[in-house]
């Protein structure tokens, strides 16, 4: 379905009854970035994932402030209103986690709740973030310029997806088409809003983020399975789990352990 959500339309894709379990993907994915968990995960919950703008069937705006965290953010509340759910799990991966993270420090009280897959509170240091949003300017010019096929194709190939590799072929082939189905305008400018570097750091916040927390990262992903350890221990209520043989996408890595410790976190008493 599409839902027209602060003037711009989203793509919503809902299964199963229950408690409401909202999934948000990661860069360059969409709803189907979770086709093979969404039946598993509709046997216990309400599903609820979307694309994210710029993403899979959803609105490209052609305002890269439309993409930024604050809108992703108020965009998921109205979305949650017009659907008249008052507190969901949610579920985000990578991009999609940060936006979880940030909806979860300001409305606590929307989520029953989080799990967070190799995900991120920002950038610290400003230096650094400044930097980061210049190179995903960059990166964005360039897909512009050079087309969807040829970045899928750079990004597949980046050192944070090299486990990806061990995949079946017609995993990765799978992977490789629902990356091809977005539009270079959409990531284009999903990647100037929606920049880490653009986004302001939650680091200091984690610590006010109450919510029951799943953590995930996987044993091949050393960066953000620090990361992810960092945030375990500034979070009062939150769980780490390091996945063995798994890299950055430990849902399309080793998922049935994936939906193991999703299933078995957010059904425990």
């Amino acid at each position: 379905m599409r839902l027209l959500v602060r003037d711009v339309y989203y793509n919503i894709a809902r299964a199963g009854e229950g408690a409401p379990l909202v999934l948000l993907h990661g860069f360059t994915g969409s709803v189907a970035s979770w086709q093979s968990h969404i039946p598993i995960f509709a046997n216990h919950f309400s599903i609820l994932a979307l694309d994210f703008l710029g993403h899979g069937k959803s609105d490209a705006p052609t305002e890269p402030t439309r993409y930024r965290i604050e809108c992703c953010v108020a965009d998921l509340v109205e979305i949650l209103d017009q659907l008249e759910i008052g507190r969901a799990h949610v579920l985000g991966y990578s991009m999609g986690g940060r936006v979880a993270l940030h909806f979860a420090h300001a409305y606590p009280g929307r989520i029953e709740k989080l799990i967070l897959e190799s995900a991120s509170p920002g950038i610290e240091n400003e230096t650094e973030r400044a930097a980061r949003t210049v190179s995903d300017a960059r990166r964005a010019e360039k897909i512009e310029r050079e087309g969807v096929e040829k970045f899928v194709e750079e990004w597949a190939n980046l050192p944070l997806f090299a486990t990806q590799a061990r995949l079946p072929e017609t995993v990765r082939e799978n992977l490789k088409q629902q990356r091809l189905q977005n539009r270079a305008d959409g990531l284009a400018n999903s990647l100037r809003g929606l920049s880490v570097g653009a986004q302001a750091s939650l680091w200091d916040q984690l610590p006010n983020i109450r919510v029951p927390t799943l953590l995930l990262a996987g044993q091949l992903d050393p960066k953000f399975s620090a990361i992810a350890q960092r945030m375990a221990d500034a979070m009062p209520n939150a769980r780490l789990e390091i996945v063995h043989e798994a890299g950055h996408t430990v849902h399309l890595e080793q998922p049935a352990r994936f939906d193991e410790l999703v299933l078995n976190f957010l059904t425990e008493i």
